[in-house]
This record gives structure tokens, C-alpha cells and sequence, in this order.
């Protein structure tokens, strides 16, 4: 598992250990950023609700990832939202004593500055994708993305974590759309499907 920064550290510099239940805000859009998080056991989702209600998930952090941390650096308010997808526990830092912590060690920052830049790079992958019209390119992209990130080669090797809604919240699909979609790569030999979970 790969730390953005060290647990010490973090508990040392003033960090407090925090608990979130399954769908328990973080933070929502709007609010002031008042601290840096880093999650030690967990998955958290970065999303915003449309005005009809439908989802977009953005990202999904899980151990040893930090996020929304840029924007302790901006003072803008968020303009996303941050909630637990499963239990979690992480270390929050008051942003002041996080803004000390990183003045007094280059090394530091640059450990965060590379953790930032590659997760951008997926972003952009999965931002680019969102203009994609094809369903099935638009899912076949996504499941990648994720498949790459986590180092899996083989076919059939990556098990994709997320729910069919969750899979829509990611690509702007609708529910219906995707299971219709996924069953299709199914019988193209895109995916396996074993006890209701797809495998790429």
C-alpha cells in the first residue's frame, strides 16, 4: 500500500483519528477546506448531485490516499463533495499545522506533488472519457483505467469494486444503459460476470 505520508508524521504533526460510517458526509460542496485527510483503512468518494438528482463521482481514494487537498492551498470553498463509500478511518490535520508540517520539508511536498500529478493523469483519462457517446466504449475505458491503475495485466484478473449505480455515477450512464452494456461485453467476452460481480 502506498502512503502519501507517513502516519507518524501526521499523528506527530497534530492529526486526529477520525471514524465515517457507509455514507457519512466528509465534507460537502460549499464548505471552507479546514483540513488535510488521509485515509488509513477505507473508500471515499468524490461526487456532485445534479439538480435531477443523478450522481457523478469524480474519484474514489481508498488506504493510504489523501484527497482534496489542493484546495487547502486555493482558499476556495470545494465544489465537490467527499463520503465514505464503506467504514472508513483516516488521520485529519488541522490546515494550518499541515501547512507547517510541508514548509518544513521539501521532500514532503514533492511526495505530495507527485501523488497529485499521477492521480490527475487518471482524472484526465476518465474526464476525457465523459465525452464519449458509445456506452460500451465509454465502460470498456473506465474499467481499464481503473485495471491499470491497479496493476492488473492479466485477462479476467481485475475484479471492477463498484455497483452497477456506481459504474453509471462514473461514465453519466443511466442504470438500465449499463446493465444492458456490461451483459452485451459479456457475451463479446469483454468481461466475466461470477456471482453478480464483473471481471476485466
Amino acid at each position: 500500500m502506498s502512503i502519501v505520508i507517513s502516519e507518524e508524521l501526521l499523528f506527530s504533526s497534530g492529526g486526529e483519528l477520525m471514524h465515517y460510517d457507509v455514507d457519512e458526509t466528509i465534507f460537502s460542496e460549499g464548505d471552507s477546506p479546514r483540513y488535510y485527510f488521509q485515509i488509513i483503512t477505507g473508500t471515499v468518494k468524490i461526487n456532485n448531485y445534479h439538480e435531477d438528482g443523478r450522481e457523478i463521482i469524480h474519484s474514489v481514494p481508498f488506504d493510504g490516499h489523501c484527497f482534496a487537498e489542493t484546495f487547502i492551498f486555493s482558499n476556495k470553498d470545494y465544489p465537490i463533495n467527499a463520503i465514505a463509500m464503506t467504514d472508513c478511518k483516516m488521520i485529519r490535520l488541522e490546515k494550518n499545522k499541515f501547512l507547517n508540517m510541508i514548509n518544513s520539508s521539501p521532500e514532503l511536498l514533492m511526495n505530495l506533488y507527485t501523488f497529485t500529478a499521477e492521480r490527475m493523469h487518471y482524472r484526465y483519462i476518465m474526464l476525457n472519457n465523459m465525452s464519449v457517446t458509445d456506452p460500451r466504449t465509454k465502460i470498456i475505458r473506465l474499467i481499464d483505467c481503473f485495471k491499470t491503475y491497479n496493476d492488473f495485466n492479466g485477462p479476467y484478473s481485475y475484479q471492477f469494486p463498484f455497483t452497477r449505480q456506481q459504474l453509471a455515477a462514473f461514465t453519466g450512464l443511466s442504470v438500465e444503459t449499463v446493465i444492458r452494456t456490461v451483459k452485451k461485453m459479456e457475451k463479446e467476452k469483454i468481461v466475466k460476470i461470477e456471482t453478480g460481480k464483473i471481471f476485466y
